[in-house]
């Protein structure tokens, strides 16, 4: 089985010619055109065991509670590398507003959206879908539609339509308090010192990206994919999807099926946190599936240190584990990176950072 090149967006730039919506859309369209066939194995089990993190608890006055939740947090970090989040404090008329105007880009007419079409990776604002070159060299293109926006520090996003300035801005001001807690507490459970986290991941100038993924519904869901297998960048990333499923996360060198209940949001360990901690909390593959009877929308919020942040595994986490298990690198040369390279012998870009010398690590 070919490995494929890393998600999130290394891929090669995708053609916008029209978007996956419209092809979609078309009565015509009974079977998946040859250019969107992935034929890799998507089978996976019925996950019910996500852990949950109750966020009130998390940040509430109850002694008692907080350290439960703390150590919660921590050993889904560990265990899982994915939770759910409940009384998070995100108002569910916030997230309906934000899938409303994520729905009305996606309408906007195709030469509304042409001019926001990709001229490089890093552009901060991007939209279309992608063509992925795996490691056998086959190319082909996701069943997926994207927004992508660079919100932090600085803020980008279309003026069309309307709503969808003011509720991004809003919703991912939002997120980026709850990620910081989160960081914080996992530390924290790390006995790591915060005066040392702050000054090393230098939250106040986070790197903070938002990806809105349409899936269309898919006449033969077996024959496509929405985004292959990956891990992502960052510290934590943040989902809210349309109460459509179709995420699946590989555990144990299994792949589950994962959803989560309704105005809950669910959150995944990223590459950074995992570097950041030695290892300690997991960064681990999941993949986007698509199915024929509805379609699905995905909301994700990705998390990171400053871009000028040189992150590596912390010093005292180093210390304790008898070296340090990652090289460091500078988080925007890490995203640069992650967002160019193919895979090497089928290993992920944070595989590639790994330190494999029994010498160092005991």
């Amino acid at each position: 089985m070919a490995s494929v090149v890393e998600a999130s967006d290394s891929f090669t730039p995708f053609e916008f010619d029209t978007t996956l919506k419209v092809a979609a859309d078309s009565s015509s369209v009974k079977s998946v055109p040859s250019k969107f066939n992935f034929s890799n194995d998507r089978s996976a089990l019925t996950c019910v065991s996500l852990p949950t993190v109750d966020f009130a608890a998390l940040v509430g006055g109850d002694p008692h509670q907080r350290s439960k939740a703390v150590h919660g947090l921590a050993t889904a970090c560990r265990e899982w590398g994915f939770f759910i989040l409940v009384n998070h404090g995100v108002a569910e008329s916030l997230m309906e507003a934000m899938f409303r105007a994520v729905k009305e880009f996606f309408i906007l007419p195709e030469s509304e959206k042409k001019q926001y079409e990709a001229k490089s990776a890093s552009d901060p604002i991007k939209c279309g879908n992608f063509n992925v070159v795996d490691t056998s060299n086959r190319s082909f293109t996701l069943w997926r539609d994207y927004l992508k926006l660079y919100v932090h520090p600085n803020f980008h996003c279309p003026h069309q339509p309307q709503l969808l300035r003011d509720v991004v801005l809003e919703y991912t001001q939002i997120i980026r308090k709850l990620a910081r807690k989160l960081i914080e507490a996992v530390c924290e459970a790390l006995e790591l010192n915060q005066r040392y986290v702050d000054e090393t991941l230098n939250m106040d100038s986070s790197f903070q990206f938002i990806a809105t993924n349409y899936y269309p519904r898919c006449p033969q869901p077996d024959e496509a994919i929405g985004i292959p297998p990956h891990t992502d960048v960052g510290l934590f990333t943040l989902l809210i999807h349309n109460g459509v499923a179709g995420l699946q996360i590989e555990h144990d060198g299994k792949w589950f099926n994962v959803d989560s209940p309704q105005n809950s949001i669910l959150v995944n360990v990223a590459d950074q946190l995992e570097i950041f901690t030695n290892g300690s909390c997991k960064s681990v593959k999941h993949r986007a599936v698509v199915n024929e009877e509805r379609e699905r929308i995905s909301i994700v919020v990705a998390n990171g240190p400053s871009g000028e942040a040189v992150v590596g595994p912390a010093a005292t986490l180093v210390e304790k584990d008898g070296g340090a298990k990652y090289n460091a690198m500078k988080y925007k040369e890490y995203m640069e990176s992650h967002l160019t390279r193919t895979r090497v012998d089928g290993k992920s870009f944070l595989e590639q950072q790994m330190i494999f010398d029994a010498k160092v690590i005991k």
